[in-house]
């Protein structure tokens, strides 16, 4: 299964990334939330520092592009194979980073992906 960073992750129901949190454990993923605030979302700690973890396949995102500026060496350092842009979370200028450093980018819904099967 695919190690995932979740980036915005927050454990407020409401939130997309939360709910992707769940989805992605629910589907056995192995799951990194990764947040401003600490909580839990389905019994995994949110982490408020930038864990650096050698094995993350993917990072999606759940952080706005004008928020996106402070991340970016910390996603690219991660060396991921690839970069889900959520809707609202897409990045002219960090997909090209991405794509410069070769790491596949999807602008995509990873709720969607996971519920038809092409995660």
């Amino acid at each position: 299964m695919k190690k995932t960073l979740v980036l915005g992750a927050s454990d407020n129901p409401a939130r997309y990334a939360y709910k992707a949190v769940h989805s992605l454990k629910r589907h056995g993923h192995d799951v990194v939330p990764v947040g401003l605030r600490k909580g839990q979302i389905a019994g995994i700690d949110i982490h408020t520092d930038r864990p650096t973890d050698s094995e993350i396949d993917t990072v999606t995102l759940y952080v706005g592009p004008q928020n996106q500026h402070t991340w970016y060496d910390y996603i690219l350092d991660l060396k991921p194979k690839r970069i889900i842009f959520n809707p609202g979370t897409e990045n002219p200028e960090l997909e090209r980073m991405a794509h410069e450093r070769g790491i596949q980018t999807e602008e995509a819904c990873t709720l969607v992906m996971l519920s038809v099967g092409n995660y």
